[in-house]
C-alpha cells in the first residue's frame, strides 16, 4: 500500500468513527485533518480510541502497540505507527501459570497492611504476589519477600529525605510493580499515601499537573512520587505548593536508600491512605481511611465471598481507583491470592486480553465497571477467543458505575459457549466512604432484577412490583444485602427510616466507615448523621433484604467508571465568549451502546452563523478537556 493510499484509508476510518459518535456535528476539515487532535478536536476519548485501534488493525492487518492508545495525539501519529508496523501482525507477551508454594490468608491478629505483608513474607517469601503482563513488553513478577525488601528500601530513602510519621506523599504512577513498592514504602516510613491518577498523554502533562494541584494542596503532600517524565514539570509546582518538599521517581528511591534503619511503628488506627473522590480542582475531598477500616472491609468481603489463597485474581483496573487498589490488590495481598495484572490500556486496546488472561491463569475472581462488560460483548470477535475457557471464573464483580441488566444478560449469553456461568455475575455496591464495598450478593444467589411499576415509582418513590402485562416497567438490579458487620437503612427527607420498597437516601454504618474528609470539617459534617450513620448521597430502596440502587443525589457523572463533576465545567463554559453565563448544563446520559454514561454539555447562545457555532462547540470541547481531562461526547447549543 502506498503512503497516499494508507493516509486516505486512515482518514476515512477516522471520519467514519467520528460521524458515528457525533452524527450531529460538522465534519472535520478536509485539510489538516492528519494533525487534528484526536481528543480535543475529534472528540475521541479512551473508549473511542480502542474502537479506532480495532478498525485500523483490521483494515491494515497489523498489530499496533498498546502504548499508542495513550501516546497518539493526532491521526499523523497513527499513520507513522501503521507504517512502522508493516504488514506482519505482532503478538503480545504473556506467561503461563507456574506452580506456587502453598499459602494462607493473613490472620485476624494482623492490624495493618505492613503487618499483612510482613506475615506473608515471613511464611512464603518466594511465593508470587503479582504477575504484571504489560501487553507488548516482557512480563514481570513480584514475590512477597522481594516486595517487603524493596518497600523497606523505599521507606528508608523517604525517611532519609526527611519524611516524618503522619505526613502525606502523593503517588502519580502508571500501573506497574513500582506502584506497590512505593505505596507500601510510604506506609512503612510512617507516611500516608495519596493516590493520584497519572497523565494519559505526554502532551497533557502540564495541564494534568495543574488539575492535580488542588489535591496536592488539600492533602498537604510533602512528597510526590512520579514517573521520570513527570518530574521536571512537577518540580515547578513546588513554587505553588509550599508543603511539597520533594519530587522523586521510584528509581531514585531505590537507589537512594541507605543502610536499613529502624522504621516507625504503624498502628491500626493510623491513616492508611487518603482516597480523593471529588473534583480535582475547586474543592477536592479526601476520604480518610485507617488500617482498621481497610482490614475490616477486606475481611467482610472475604467472609461474604469465601475467598481463599487458591483463588486467582485477574485485573486491568487502574490502581488509583479504589476498586483496583483496595478490592483487587489489597484483597490479593491479605488473602495470599496471586494477582495477574494488566495495564488499563492493554484492556482498552484489546478487551480479549482480559478474558484470555483469565483463561490462561485459571482466574477465579475479577471485577470491572459495567462499560467493560459491554465492551467485551461488542468488541471481541470469535477468532480472538480460540482456546479460551472461562469455566474457572467463580465471581465476576460489576460495580463502580450503574449496573445495567441488559449488559449482564448480553455478557452471559455471549460467553456461555466459552464456559462462562451467568451465576458468576455479581452486581456490587460500594463507595470510598465505606473503604470500598458495602453491599454484595451471596455467592450462590442468582442475579435478581426487580421490575417495578413506572408511574408509582416516578410519582411517589414506591417500588411496586410490575405486573406481567406491564408494557414499560422500570428495572433495577439487586446489589445484595450489606456486608457482614455493616448496616444500611433508607431515610426519607425528614431523616426517618422508610419501609421496604420506598425510595430514599441510602445511609450506612460499620467498621469500614470513614471518620470523614481530610481537613474538611464542613464536608464531614454533611456526611455524618446521628447514631453513627453516614450519608452515601445515593438513592435506593430495600426489598427482601436486598439493596436496589436507583440513582444519585450527588451531582456526579460516571463515564467509563470514572466520576466527573459538572459544576466547575458549567462555570468554565459559562465564561466563554458567546455563551450565556449561568445558562450551561453538564450531565450524564445513559448510553446502551457503550454500557456507561455519555458526557453531554448544553449551552445557550445567541450565535446563529454556522461557522461561529462550530467555533463555539470547539471552544466548549477544549474547555472540557482542559478541566476534566476528557472530551464531551456531545455539545449542544440551545
Amino acid at each position: 500500500m502506498s503512503d497516499s493510499e494508507r493516509e486516505a484509508l486512515l482518514l476515512a476510518i477516522v471520519r467514519e468513527l467520528e460521524a458515528e459518535l457525533r452524527p450531529g456535528r460538522l465534519r472535520a476539515r478536509e485539510t489538516g485533518t492528519l494533525d487534528a487532535a484526536l481528543e480535543r478536536e475529534l472528540g475521541l476519548g479512551s473508549l473511542a480510541r480502542g474502537e479506532l485501534f480495532r478498525r485500523l488493525e483490521g483494515a491494515f492487518d497489523v498489530r499496533l502497540p498498546d502504548e499508542l492508545l495513550a501516546a497518539a495525539e493526532t491521526p499523523r501519529d497513527l499513520l507513522h505507527a501503521l507504517a512502522a508496523a508493516g504488514g506482519a501482525p505482532r503478538t503480545g507477551t504473556a506467561v503461563a501459570p507456574a506452580p506456587m508454594e502453598p499459602a494462607e490468608a493473613a490472620p485476624e491478629s494482623t492490624r495493618t497492611l505492613p503487618e499483612v505483608l510482613a506475615w506473608h513474607a515471613a511464611r512464603h517469601p518466594g511465593r508470587r504476589h503479582v504477575l504484571f503482563e504489560p501487553g507488548d513488553r516482557p512480563p514481570a513478577e513480584l514475590a512477597y519477600g522481594e516486595l517487603l525488601r524493596r518497600a523497606r528500601g523505599a521507606a528508608a530513602a523517604l525517611r532519609d529525605q526527611g519524611m516524618a510519621p503522619g505526613e502525606t506523599a502523593a503517588l502519580m504512577l502508571p500501573t506497574g510493580l513500582d506502584y506497590f513498592v512505593c505505596f507500601l514504602g510510604i506506609q512503612l516510613a510512617g507516611g500516608v499515601p495519596v493516590p493520584i491518577y497519572p497523565p494519559a498523554r505526554p502532551s497533557q502533562l502540564e495541564d494534568h499537573l495543574r488539575r492535580q494541584a488542588g489535591i496536592l494542596r488539600t492533602a498537604g503532600c510533602v512528597a510526590l512520587v512520579a514517573a521520570p517524565e513527570v518530574v521536571p514539570l512537577a518540580r515547578l509546582l513546588r513554587a505553588q505548593l509550599p508543603a511539597l518538599r520533594r519530587v522523586v521517581t521510584p528509581g531514585e528511591l531505590a537507589a537512594g536508600a541507605c543502610a536499613p534503619a529502624p522504621l516507625p511503628p504503624v498502628a491500626a488506627g493510623d491513616v492508611a491512605f487518603l482516597q480523593f473522590t471529588s473534583g480535582s480542582t475547586g474543592d477536592p475531598k479526601g476520604v480518610v481511611l485507617t488500617h482498621a477500616n481497610l482490614l475490616a472491609n477486606l475481611r467482610a468481603i472475604g467472609q461474604a465471598f469465601e475467598m481463599l489463597p487458591d483463588d486467582v485474581v485477574v485485573s486491568w483496573l487502574p490502581l488509583y481507583h479504589d476498586m483496583g487498589l483496595i478490592g483487587t490488590w489489597m484483597g490479593s495481598l491479605y488473602y495470599g491470592m496471586p494477582l495477574v495484572l494488566l495495564p488499563p490500556t492493554s484492556f482498552l486496546a484489546r478487551p480479549a486480553r482480559w478474558l484470555a488472561a483469565l483463561a490462561r491463569h485459571g482466574g477465579t475472581l475479577s471485577a470491572a465497571p459495567n462499560f467493560a462488560y459491554e465492551l467485551c460483548v461488542r468488541r471481541i470477535a470469535d477468532d480472538e477467543l480460540a482456546g479460551v475457557d472461562l469455566s474457572s471464573r467463580r465471581l465476576a464483580f460489576n460495580g463502580a458505575e450503574a449496573v445495567r441488566p441488559e449488559t449482564l444478560r448480553r455478557f452471559a449469553e455471549r460467553f456461555a459457549p466459552y464456559g462462562f456461568r451467568a451465576a458468576a455475575l455479581k452486581p456490587v455496591y460500594g463507595l470510598a466512604e465505606c473503604s470500598l464495598a458495602l453491599c454484595f450478593p451471596p455467592v450462590e444467589a442468582p442475579l435478581r432484577v426487580d421490575a417495578v411499576a413506572r408511574a408509582a415509582f416516578e410519582r411517589a418513590g414506591r417500588a411496586v412490583p410490575a405486573g406481567a402485562d406491564d408494557p414499560r416497567p422500570l428495572h433495577f438490579v439487586s446489589c445484595g444485602p450489606p456486608l457482614p458487620g455493616h448496616e444500611v437503612r433508607i431515610a426519607g427527607p425528614d431523616g426517618r427510616e422508610l419501609p421496604e420498597r420506598r425510595e430514599g437516601r441510602l445511609e450506612f454504618r460499620g467498621p469500614s466507615a470513614t471518620s470523614g474528609y481530610f481537613g474538611n470539617p464542613e464536608a464531614t459534617a454533611r456526611l455524618l448523621r446521628g447514631g453513627g450513620w453516614l450519608d452515601s448521597g445515593d438513592l435506593a430502596y430495600v426489598a427482601a433484604g436486598d439493596v436496589f440502587l436507583t440513582g444519585r443525589l450527588k451531582d456526579v457523572i460516571v463515564v467509563g467508571g470514572r466520576n466527573l463533576y459538572p459544576q466547575e465545567l458549567e462555570e468554565a463554559v459559562g465564561e466563554l465568549p458567546g455563551v450565556r453565563k449561568g445558562c450551561v448544563a453538564a450531565f450524564g446520559s445513559p448510553d446502551a451502546a457503550s454500557g456507561t454514561e455519555r458526557l453531554v454539555v448544553v449551552a445557550e447562545t445567541r450565535e446563529g452563523e454556522a461557522g461561529e457555532r462550530e467555533r463555539l462547540r470547539e471552544a466548549i470541547r477544549q474547555a472540557t478537556v482542559d478541566l476534566l481531562g476528557t472530551a464531551p461526547d456531545e455539545v449542544v447549543l440551545a
